[in-house]
């Protein structure tokens, strides 16, 4: 892949200006004649920025690199196009920075440090790809239709179509090893079609229409699947505090979850954690196929010491290539950690542009930005008939943790979904910290046909009936702190025994452990029914004169809640809990 360094104005056009006025990131030129959004390069190393705004003569430039030591009177030059990214085969697999250009490349050049006013494309236009050609000369195709297959790596297949602009008869088509910008097929019009597509970020790609959410996201996760669900291009909100566990949720989800491609934006993330990220994340296991995750996973790595213009950039560049992955028929899962960063950005830009500010200093069209990116979310029917789904998750980083500052009042507007992390469990040692008081899901309804018809038909009752016993602990506990569980009556006891089982044996989950990482519907639904049941027996027991002491210690409860961790824990809980069902029925005839 190759690394280009400008030097020259060669490649740009005769549109040429000067730089008027430096702010930072923000650049004004006189005497060039561009377009809002258009991709100018600025100063002798021709650095990348993007019109922002015009005033007259005058052009607003966002650059997307350091611009220490560029000094006004050096040249801006237009190259007419808008930010765009490069899709096609090569995107799986690679690390990017906000603009699309592999960071592995570029280290494979010039180091650990990355030189002003460097290019590299987003994919290697010199390597050969497999192609199989699905249509044949002679069939009318039209935007975003399937023309042929590249075996991108192990477990994707990569569906060549049609530009979402292009219509015609095939004149042309071939089966073959093309790199990306050969043409693979001709339209009777005299279209060429590459593997290859640009598309501009910041432009939602087009579809057909979009469906209501009826099929859940599969995490593995039993607090988010039982509790909380997530539809299939829906969109949720993680905010919490600093070390409430943000990015360990986000990456089991993007580990466990059931979309086949995933989407990581590391978005003003601290250095020293991206860089957990990415060496974890080559060397995890995709426990679906056993091959590496990174087979079907894309990579924006843009750190909080790198340009802040090109972090407002790399949310909008994950997204389009999300949107490109559910054209070809791909549920899609992008995760933004974190999107109070990505504000910041917008927060600089603003004041460098001496825009009045809003609420606590951001832009005044914080909000709807917030939603421009959230509504890209979305299942819908394909140009080509397919179904793909887009489902983004952002994480939010308030300030101490207070939720009620713009960026997440902003995200909460807009999604359905909010897991709210909280501080207190996490010094608790109880993970996913998710505060099951405060968090909530809008989808419940539109998916209790999906649990009823796939898992077990009373799934919205059983659920009920888990979340109620949760807000009666809460009550109750403002009573214990007062006078002690030993003041309460017995059933009031038993309640908060049951909803203590709940939290310890059903919300808490170990990221890290091989096995109860990930817990599939059916195992969380047969849990939360192995739960009521010891109420329900625990309840009988009592009334016929047994102690509580001796049913919450009966040995088979104490293993069941145990065994979790072991292989195959789907397989014996029913055993387990006929033989608790037994054990309690026994502490009554010990009386």
């Amino acid at each position: 892949m190759e690394v280009k360094k400008h030097k020259g104005s060669e490649e740009m056009s005769n549109n040429e200006g000067v730089i008027y006025r430096i702010s930072g990131p923000v650049v004004t030129a006189t005497g060039i004649d561009a377009r809002m959004y258009e991709v100018v390069r600025v100063g002798h190393e021709k650095l990348m920025g993007e019109v922002i705004e015009i005033h007259g003569e005058q052009s607003v430039i966002q650059v997307y690199e350091d611009t220490s030591g560029i000094r006004p009177g050096e040249p801006v030059f237009s190259t007419g196009q808008t930010l765009s990214v490069q899709l096609g085969p090569g995107l799986l697999t690679q690390i990017y920075d906000g603009i699309q250009r592999p960071l592995q490349t570029l280290e494979e050049v010039m180091g650990v440090f990355i030189t002003r006013g460097v290019d590299a494309d987003g994919l290697d236009l010199e390597k050969k790809w497999e192609f199989e050609a699905t249509a044949s000369v002679g069939d009318e195709v039209s935007g975003g239709q399937v023309i042929g297959t590249v075996q991108e790596t192990d477990t994707i297949t990569h569906k060549i179509m049609v530009p979402p602009k292009a219509s015609g008869k095939i004149k042309s088509l071939e089966s073959g090893e093309f790199n990306v910008t050969q043409t693979v097929c001709t339209l009777d019009d005299g279209t060429e079609i590459q593997m290859m597509q640009e598309w501009p970020v910041r432009h939602p790609r087009p579809f057909n229409q979009k469906y209501a959410p009826d099929t859940p996201l599969v995490t593995g996760m039993r607090i988010l699947d039982f509790l909380f669900p997530l539809a299939k291009g829906g969109a949720a909100g993680i905010p919490g505090p600093f070390g409430s566990g943000k990015t360990v949720t986000q990456q089991s989800l993007a580990k466990y979850s059931d979309a086949q491609i995933v989407v990581y934006i590391g978005c003003g993330e601290r250095g020293n954690e991206m860089t957990e990220v990415l060496d974890e994340f080559p060397h995890l296991i995709d426990p679906n196929t056993g091959k590496p995750l990174m087979n079907r996973t894309v990579m924006i790595a843009n750190t909080s010491n790198m340009p802040v213009a090109a972090r407002e950039a790399s949310v909008y560049t994950g997204i389009t290539i999300a949107e490109y992955f559910r054209d070809q028929g791909y549920d899609v899962a992008l995760m933004a950690d974190s999107t109070s960063r990505w504000a910041e950005a917008m927060r600089e830009i603003s004041s460098r542009l001496e825009e009045m500010p809003g609420e606590e200093g951001y832009p005044a069209y914080l909000s709807s930005r917030l939603a421009e990116f959230y509504e890209r979310a979305g299942r819908v029917e394909t140009l080509n008939g397919d179904d793909g789904s887009v489902t983004v998750i952002g994480a939010v980083s308030p300030p101490g943790g207070d939720i009620s500052e713009p960026v997440s009042q902003g995200t909460l507007r807009i999604v359905k979904v909010f897991w709210g992390l909280d501080a207190g469990l996490a010094r608790q040692r109880h993970f996913p910290a998710i505060n099951w008081l405060n968090s909530y899901s809008l989808y419940p309804q539109s998916l209790n046909q999906w649990f009823r018809d796939n898992i077990a038909s009373d799934f919205p009752e059983v659920r009920t009936e888990i979340s109620a016993l949760l807000k009666v602990e809460a009550e109750l506990q403002e009573i214990v702190q007062l006078v002690g569980s030993d003041a309460l009556p017995m059933d009031q006891q038993l309640t908060l025994e049951v909803a203590r089982m709940i939290r310890v044996y059903f919300l808490q989950q170990n990221g890290f452990d091989p096995v109860d990482a990930y817990s599939g519907v059916e195992q969380q639904y047969a849990m939360a029914r192995a739960i009521l049941t010891f109420q329900e027996e625990a309840k009988k027991a009592m009334a016929a004169g047994a102690v509580l002491e001796d049913v919450v210690n009966v040995p088979a409860r104490i293993e069941l809640m145990r065994a979790r961790f072991a292989e195959g824990y789907l397989e014996k809980i029913e055993g387990l809990v006929e033989e608790m069902v037994n054990q309690i029925g026994n502490s009554v005839e010990a009386q």
